[in-house]
């Protein structure tokens, strides 16, 4: 129990620092409404570039459940909540979300914190404030969101994140470009 609870512990500090550091960079608010939670998800290589800042990321696209709720937003990225007809952000639920649909079957399960080191076989991708296309077909009774972002982009700094960098996730170990978030 001890263990868990240090766990725990650890890993609302290293949000907590990250949501301080993002807050110093970043333009944050909260949104309420509909989001996509990508946060167990992992991303499939679209074969298309994209432009952060300037800067080229291969683009990737994960499923992710929608969700009710507030949720925290970068409005540098997103200009506001307003999602445009047919669409969603993906954004992460203030409070945290302890459990949620996550594939493969969309059942409800506990959040998972996992962390593994970058290489080039096992990347990461960043779908936070990203937009989303709403899939027409709910599995499981549960709507899901095709959500497009960049892989191995920080969500903190937008820039790269480079081989040998930890990556945190709520992804299962060995999901291919899990969506997570490297230290800021």
């Amino acid at each position: 129990m001890k263990t868990l609870f240090a766990l725990v512990s650890a890993v609302v500090l290293f949000w907590v620092s990250a949501l301080f550091v993002t807050i110093q960079a970043q333009t944050l608010g909260t949104c309420t409404g509909q989001y996509a939670l990508c946060a167990a998800s992992g991303a499939t290589p679209t074969g298309k570039t994209m432009l952060i800042n300037g800067k080229p990321f291969a683009q990737g696209v994960a499923v992710c459940p929608i969700l009710t709720g507030m949720a925290i937003a970068d409005l540098d990225m997103m200009g506001s909540c307003n999602a445009p007809k047919g669409k969603v952000w993906s954004l992460f639920g203030i409070p945290p979300v302890s459990a949620y649909p996550q594939a493969p079957t969309w059942e409800v399960m506990p959040a998972a914190f996992n962390s593994f080191k970058l290489t080039k076989e096992n990347g990461m991708s960043n779908m936070w404030s990203y937009i989303c296309d709403r899939q027409e077909k709910r599995v499981n009774g549960v709507e899901l969101a095709s959500c497009y972002g960049p892989i191995n982009e920080s969500p903190w700094t937008h820039n790269h994140v480079v081989q040998g960098e930890t990556v945190f996730t709520q992804a299962p170990v060995g999901t291919i470009n899990a969506v997570g978030g490297n230290l800021p």
